[in-house]
């Protein structure tokens, strides 16, 4: 649910969770003043799940060279040794 900002005229500004289709509040629910909602400057956004990787999206070709070179490192790594 969206959080909404408001301005009381007595409290000052406060904040709600309310769900998207419902109505503006039209009164403090502390005092009961008529309010005013206020444009929100919160813009956090929570990306969950994937698809939001910039590996999620390569190409085949990319993943293969990847793939590839990450065994050529391995290997001369454990020659080295």
């Amino acid at each position: 649910m969206p959080n909404y900002d408001y301005q009381c005229p007595n409290c000052g500004r406060f904040e709600t969770f309310q769900s998207i289709t419902a109505e503006p509040l039209s009164a403090c629910p502390t005092c009961g003043a008529p309010v005013q909602r206020l444009i929100s400057l919160n813009t956090n956004i929570i990306f969950k799940g994937s698809g939001f990787y910039v590996t999620d999206h390569r190409k085949a070709d990319y993943k293969k060279r990847s793939k590839e070179e990450k065994q050529s490192t391995s290997s001369s790594s454990s020659k080295a040794s």
